[in-house]
């Protein structure tokens, strides 16, 4: 456990700016900055970040927080272990207390996957520094590659002993359990039960997430052994932290230099990135010989918009920067190509030419992907029928872009180029779009059906189960018996009144809006934003109508005569991630009530727009009581003594209504009829 003193120290050290940016290009915009929303498929920048208030916010999903909450989002960990990546962002040393052992079983397995990762990275890595074998074979295969020392560590490559079972052996002794170290794919399992390690006698790649945790590696037979073996390569299967089509190899060693260049490299393998980083080139991934996919594009974009693929000029290199091409133009990436000469992949380019020779050449060929693909595809092509084929494939690639002003400007470049009337390719073109927007709207329709196939299914499923059989928690019961007001309203109208007053909590709940007021005994008192709705709502019994706004006013009130209290601060702040990510949006969203809901008198101060607030609160309470008592006298049939009490409680509730309609402003009378 992290001591209260230890949090308050990473929270004081932490700039959500230096955070977000580790998994979102930022561009400064007036105080804030803004990025690609890396929680949803985000065409224009919506992310904001304020490092006044310690807050990001993204306004299309809604999703954000605080640093600490940004991380448990966005890396699916728990509040303590946002805490310790953040604690070691800043180098601050956490002493925790020993975990019994009730808690050690209560860790996550992801979690635990990750801790095993971290032990086998260092065993790899240490074999390679350290052990005989190690020096004698996997460190003279990185230097027979022309890979410095300084790579290996900036890179963390290992080596695992020939033995098949050195790792879990050494894993086992070391207090790791079997189940993990099969979860992971470092080792599986003979039907004798007995583990055999997954790499034995390979030289390691390990995998960095985004964040810097290892969730894989890459194992590759020395030279010696890859003669008639079709693959050299060995991955991690797929685990609860590893899908080979969500990484990138070398994106967590690559991240800062592609924010500062805004431009990406994508090579095919491990040994082409690391290649490029001693040529000084740092801004390069590897999809590692699979096709791109839609959820890699999407990373990779968070950080620039800008790519080259990278790859030798055979016909393998070729076809494989033609794959997923259209995909990386859908996404609103700019794409360049380059391939290299003589068969060539960056890799054994680089140990035939300077690190100079590598830059410059890179820099000097690559070439815009359309005009590329119009190279290729049409070179050598005179039959006509092939010859329209070719361009409708061009202008296939031109119509899937997103932005109008870059299709038109492609499209007139082609026109160009292939002497063709550019009215011609420009009618291809939105037959094309025409026909992808139907597919999407079918893909939509399908989707939706699916979805309320499903809804019905967990209706049937739920069938004979009624909301009034449901237990009520004790902070939603309704004592109805107390007070004509403890009806919680439940409509449209009353939700977004809620919504108005905690958020006025959220951003004004410690402030000053009633001085010296007399009490029954004679006391002074002063009253906050909190302290006032709390008061008024407790005459009552009333409370809101979600349980997470009553935890919210309830805070606020018993913290907020405390020191330095700030609502905003606190509950921005809030351990609590659902009450931490409400507040984040209610201090973004400037919520506004609806015409219908408007007052034509303008509260002219805090003051008295909390009591108009709170008004407008109890009023809806009433009205929904109105409706509820009409609703009853519908079904009440000829029962002329419960019809009569029925009345009698309608014009009470009738005369409550207009009183509070007078207080609130007479003309609201008329808005609501």
């Amino acid at each position: 456990m992290i001591d209260r003193q230890t949090v308050d120290r990473i929270l004081d050290a932490t700039n959500i700016v230096d955070v977000v940016s580790e998994f979102v290009t930022l561009r400064k915009t007036g105080i804030n900055y803004k990025g690609l929303c890396p929680f949803h498929d985000d065409k224009t920048p919506s992310f904001i970040v304020s490092p006044a208030k310690g807050i990001c916010h993204c306004f299309a999903c809604g999703k954000g927080g605080t640093a600490v909450s940004f991380l448990m989002e966005h890396e699916q960990i728990t509040y303590p272990e946002a805490l310790r990546w953040l604690a070691k962002k800043y180098n601050i040393e956490i002493e925790e207390r020993e975990l019994s052992d009730d808690e050690k079983r209560e860790q996550s397995s992801r979690e635990s996957m990750f801790i095993i990762n971290e032990w086998a990275k260092k065993y790899f890595h240490d074999l390679l520094s350290e052990d005989g074998d190690g020096q004698a074979i996997g460190k003279q295969y990185f230097r027979s590659r022309g890979i410095r020392d300084d790579i290996i560590e900036k890179f963390q490559l290992g080596y695992a002993l020939s033995r098949r079972d050195a790792l879990s052996t050494a894993a086992l002794k070391a207090g790791y359990q079997k189940e993990f170290l099969i979860k992971t794919g470092l080792c599986y399992q003979r039907d004798d039960g007995t583990l055999v390690d997954r790499y034995a006698g390979r030289v390691i790649f390990p995998w960095f997430n985004v964040s810097g945790k290892i969730n894989a590696f890459g194992g590759r037979l020395l030279d010696s052994r890859t003669k008639g073996v079709q693959q050299k390569y060995v991955n991690s299967p797929e685990s609860d932290i590893f899908h080979k089509d969500h990484e990138l190899y070398g994106l967590y060693q690559a991240k800062r230099a592609i924010s500062k260049e805004d431009c990406v490299y994508m090579v095919e393998g491990y040994t082409d990135v690391i290649a490029m980083h001693q040529c000084g080139l740092e801004n390069v991934v590897a999809n590692s010989g699979t096709a791109l996919s839609v959820s890699q594009i999407r990373l990779l974009h968070r950080f620039t918009s800008n790519i080259i693929l990278l790859y030798d000029g055979d016909e393998a290199g070729i076809h494989a920067a033609m794959r997923g091409t259209d995909m990386l133009l859908k996404e609103g990436m700019n794409i360049k190509v380059l391939l290299l000469p003589d068969g060539d992949d960056p890799d054994s380019f680089s140990r035939k030419h300077s690190a100079q020779e590598f830059v410059d050449y890179i820099r000097e060929n690559q070439t815009d992907f359309i005009a590329f693909k119009t190279q290729l595809t049409l070179k050598g092509v005179t039959d006509p029928i092939k010859r329209s084929e070719a361009i409708s494939g061009i202008v296939r690639s031109i119509a899937v872009i997103p932005d109008q002003i870059t299709r038109d400007t492609y499209l007139h470049q082609c026109a160009s180029d292939l002497r063709m009337n550019e009215q011609t390719l420009i009618d291809t073109m939105n037959r094309f779009i025409r026909g992808f927007r139907e597919e999407e709207a079918k893909e939509a329709e399908r989707e939706k059906r699916r979805a309320e196939r499903e809804a019905e299914r967990v209706a049937e499923r739920e069938a004979g189960t009624t909301e009034t059989e449901a237990p009520l928690r004790e902070d939603e019961s309704l004592q109805k018996d107390e007070s004509l007001l403890s009806i919680i309203p439940t409509n449209e109208k009353a939700h977004l009144v809620e919504t108005l007053l905690i958020q006025n909590i959220v951003r004004h709940g410690e402030e000053i809006i009633f001085d010296n007021v007399e009490t029954e005994d004679g006391m002074t008192i002063r009253l906050s934003v909190s302290q006032y709705i709390h008061y008024d709502l407790q005459q009552d019994k009333l409370c809101f109508s979600q349980p997470l706004y009553n935890r919210i006013l309830s805070e606020a009130v018993e913290h907020n005569n405390e020191e330095g209290f700030k609502a905003e601060h606190y509950f921005s702040h809030h351990p609590d991630v659902e009450i931490s990510r409400l507040a984040n949006q209610l201090i973004f969203n400037r919520y506004q009530l609806s015409k219908s809901l408007q007052m034509e008198h303008k509260p002219a101060s805090l003051k008295q727009y909390t009591i108009h607030l709170i008004l407008d609160f109890r009023l809806n309470i009433i009205e929904q009581r109105m409706k509820e008592i009409q609703e009853q006298l519908k079904q009440v049939g000829s029962d002329m003594e419960q019809i009569r009490s029925l009345m009698e409680e309608y014009r009470d509730t009738q005369q409550l209504r207009d009183v509070l309609a007078r207080q609130i402003g007479s003309d609201i009378i008329a808005t609501r009829r």
